[in-house]
C-alpha cells in the first residue's frame, strides 16, 4: 500500500509539474495563442521623452514610403523536419548593387511593423529583406522561437540572398526578441558577406527575460516553473530555453555589433545590454538612448539614433 501511495503522489507531482509547465508555454511561446499579457503593460507605456510631433511626421514618412515601395513577398522553406514556408518582405534598390539589410522584427511582431528600419536602410541605398519569424505574421509555425531556432532560419534567408546576389554584402538589424536573433545568429558560421550586426535592445538570455517576466508578472521564483516550461517547450518546440543565450553566441561571434538600449527599458532590462556587450570580443560599440522605453530608442532621438547606426554600418559596407 505504501508503494502504491507513492506511485500516486508521484503522478500527482508529474501531472502538476507538467500542467504549470504547459500553462506557460501556452502562455509565452504558444504562437496561436494571444499574449493578452502585452496589452496595457506598463512597461511597454509609450515614454514621455517621445515627442509627438516628431513621431507624428515619422509615420507620415513610413506610409508614404510604403506607398511608393510596395514590398514582394518572397518565401523560403525552413531547413528543419518541420519544412514551414518563412515568407519575408523584399524592398528592392534601385540605388544599391550589393548592399543588403535584413531587418528583424519583436517578440509577436511582424515585418509589416519594421517599416520605420526598413526605411532608414533602404534610404541608405540598401536592399531590404525583412522575413516574418517563424509563428509569426505570414509564415508558418506553432510555437514562438525566441531567436533560437529563428538563428538556423536567418540562415537560410543569408542562402537566400546569397543565391540571388553572390557579391552582396549585408548588415543584419533586429529589434527586441529581432535584435536576440541577430545576436543568437552571430554565433553561427556566417559567410563572409555578413559584414556588420546592429541589435537594439535585445535580451541577453532567454532564461533571464523570462525569469524577469515571471517575477514582475506573477511575483514567482524560477524554480520550479521555468524548469517545468522549459521541460515542456523541450517536447512541443524542440529546444531548450536554457541553451538559449544571446550572450553565448554573442562572445563566438567573427562580426562587427552595434548594440542599442534604452536606459528606461524595463521590458527587457536595460542592465541586459552590459551582459551582451560584455560579451562580445569583436570590434564593438554600443549607444544609449536616456529616457527610451523597450523599442522606443528610434522614436526618443532618431537623429542621433540613425547617425549611429549609419556611421558604424558605414564602415563596413
Amino acid at each position: 500500500m505504501k508503494r502504491k501511495g507513492l506511485l500516486g503522489a508521484g503522478v500527482i507531482l508529474a501531472g502538476a509539474y507538467f500542467g504549470v509547465g504547459n500553462y506557460f508555454y501556452n502562455y509565452a511561446l504558444n504562437a496561436k495563442k494571444k499574449k493578452t499579457f502585452l496589452q496595457d503593460n506598463p512597461h511597454l507605456a509609450q515614454s514621455a521623452a517621445i515627442d509627438p510631433q516628431v513621431e507624428a511626421a515619422a509615420k507620415k514618412e513610413d506610409q508614404i514610403f510604403l506607398a511608393k515601395h510596395p514590398p514582394v513577398d518572397k518565401v523560403i522553406v525552413s531547413n528543419d523536419d518541420l519544412g514551414l514556408l518563412l515568407h519575408a518582405d523584399y524592398y528592392p534598390s534601385e540605388e544599391s548593387i550589393s548592399k543588403w539589410a535584413v531587418v528583424l522584427h519583436g517578440y509577436t511582431g511582424q515585418s509589416a511593423e519594421m517599416v520605420r528600419w526598413i526605411r532608414g536602410f533602404h534610404e541608405q541605398g540598401f536592399h531590404v529583406l525583412a522575413p516574418d519569424l517563424r509563428g509569426h505574421g505570414k509564415s508558418e509555425g506553432n510555437y514562438i522561437g525566441m531567436g533560437w531556432h529563428d538563428r538556423k532560419d536567418i540562415l537560410s534567408w543569408l542562402d537566400f540572398i546569397l543565391y540571388k546576389d553572390g557579391q552582396a554584402e549585408i548588415a543584419l538589424f533586429g529589434l527586441s526578441m529581432g535584435a536576440a536573433t541577430v545576436m543568437m545568429t552571430a554565433g553561427e558560421e556566417l559567410p563572409d558577406n555578413v559584414k556588420v550586426i546592429v541589435e537594439d535592445c535585445g535580451y541577453s538570455t532567454v532564461r533571464g527575460v523570462f525569469t524577469h517576466q515571471l517575477q514582475d508578472l506573477f511575483g514567482l521564483p524560477p524554480f520550479p516553473v521555468m524548469n517545468a516550461a522549459n521541460s515542456v517547450t523541450k517536447l512541443r518546440a524542440d529546444y531548450d530555453l536554457y541553451q538559449a543565450s544571446s550572450v553565448k553566441q554573442v562572445s563566438k561571434s567573427k562580426t562587427p555589433m552595434l548594440f542599442i538600449h534604452g536606459n528606461r527599458d524595463s521590458f527587457v532590462p536595460f542592465e541586459m545590454l552590459n551582459e551582451v556587450y560584455s560579451a562580445a570580443k569583436v570590434e564593438k560599440e554600443q549607444l544609449t538612448i536616456p529616457g527610451a522605453g523597450h523599442g522606443e530608442c528610434v522614436k526618443v532621438a532618431p537623429d542621433l539614433y540613425w547617425e549611429k547606426v549609419h556611421s558604424f554600418v558605414g564602415r563596413y559596407i
